[in-house]
């Protein structure tokens, strides 16, 4: 396979201007961290876009960075947090699930849109991508977006790249939203509860006064499937489930509505309280979904990120369960599922499909063999009329299919 490593916004542009011409779609890649999710792309040419790795500006007072789409994504939080800044939406760190050991990029981070804990309060990727340039499947380079935070200019294509997973351009440079981290943070923690109870004391933290920015639950057989990351936390023997909730702000404040949370949340059980290290160490692992890791004892099992109603979250995630002899991780506060079940030629797909489309939710599958990923929509099949106007958007901006072809659907090319 050629691979085609390029150095700026123009190498680019020919680069997809010749596959055109030769009718040779190409893979992007930046450290191939995400390779493993999605379908086989049908390509024999990959554009790395690695080298595009500068920091083009940094405004800290202004809370704004751009930065070339092949930065490393490591480098840019390492960057940022030395001015205790970050980015709210919690990139998840997809390495440790699909056993990879990239971190990946600036430009993977935006195309995959995968947000973690703090969605719920923060939004998503698209919410904090202020403007981009691109090079569309014509070969040419547009520019949407700008470098202020209000900027109402034409139309908000970035809502678009992210989440695109590569499908519709190749990003060249972003620039993004950084907030300030949180003088302290403090989580409560429930244990023992069974997933409908977690749900109701999830929605009451979450409806409450009190500014909870994470609520999460790890059901007892998750736990005992694999604890990385959560030490001494999970406890030792035989392990409780787990109903966390997260708190952050200046310490003062932090600690009076943690106080305040666990006299509301009193008819659940007795809360107990971590703080700062060791409450970030525990979302960090709720983020990354590190009981399911690959180099755990769930390793080998296909795992699926599956969206709904956080209504519907308990019911949905116990009878997959149960149905599947599977576990399940809450994130959201119960509108995110994580979901690792046994090994099957089709991962359950029937079952995962007709559940999150009854709950209102859609399904991905996140991890999976090749020869799984060769058989099952990867990506949660579309109502006919939202299929076509996507088929419509997509064909505006690469009309030849050049770009990533083949990743979101086993029809696509």
């Amino acid at each position: 396979m050629d691979t085609l490593k390029v150095r700026d916004a123009k190498d680019v542009e020919e680069v997809v201007r010749a596959a055109i011409a030769s009718e040779q779609p190409l893979e992007i890649i930046g450290h191939g961290g995400k390779r493993g999710i999605g379908h086989a792309m049908a390509t024999n040419a990959v554009l790395d876009v690695s080298a595009l790795n500068a920091v083009t500006a940094y405004e800290p007072n202004e809370l704004i960075i751009t930065l070339q789409a092949g930065a490393p994504l490591a480098d840019v939080l390492a960057l940022i947090d030395a001015k205790n800044q970050q980015f709210a939406f919690e990139p998840v760190n997809t390495a440790p699930l699909l056993g990879t050991t990239a971190t990946g990029t600036i430009g993977g981070m935006i195309a995959a849109g995968l947000a973690g804990p703090r969605r719920i309060r923060a939004g998503g990727a698209r919410d904090h991508l202020l403007g981009a340039h691109a090079v569309s499947g014509f070969g040419d380079s547009f520019k949407t977006g700008g470098k202020v935070v209000k900027n109402v200019t034409g139309y908000d294509l970035c809502k678009l790249l992210a989440g695109s997973w590569g499908t519709l351009s190749v990003m060249t440079e972003v620039t993004l939203k950084v907030m300030p981290k949180p003088e302290a943070e403090r989580t409560l923690l429930l244990r023992g509860l069974d997933d409908a109870a977690a749900n109701k004391a999830m929605t009451a933290a979450l409806g409450s006064p009190f500014d909870v920015s994470a609520a999460a639950h790890l059901p007892k057989s998750a736990l005992r499937a694999g604890t990385e990351g959560l030490g001494d936390i999970a406890g030792q023997g035989e392990a409780e489930a787990l109903t966390v909730l997260r708190l952050e702000g200046i310490t003062a404040s932090a600690a009076h509505r943690a106080g305040s949370l666990r006299q509301l949340l009193a008819p659940f059980g007795t809360a107990t309280l971590i703080e700062d290290v060791a409450s970030a160490a525990l979302w960090s692992a709720i983020r990354d979904v590190l009981p399911f890791a690959a180099s755990g004892a769930l390793g080998a099992w296909p795992v699926w990120r599956i969206v709904c109603p956080p209504a519907s979250g308990a019911a949905l995630g116990t009878q997959l369960a149960r149905e599947t002899g599977g576990d399940v991780i809450y994130d959201w506060g119960g509108g995110l599922i994580w979901a690792a079940l046994p090994p099957k030629p089709d991962a359950h797909a029937p079952a995962v499909r007709a559940h999150a489309n009854a709950a209102g939710g859609h399904a991905t599958l996140i991890r999976a063999t090749d020869d799984v990923r060769r058989e099952v929509d990867v990506f949660h099949p579309q109502a006919p009329g939202i299929a076509a106007l996507s088929e419509r958007v997509r064909a505006s901006f690469d009309p030849k299919i050049i770009l990533n072809r083949g990743r979101l659907t086993r029809s696509a090319g």
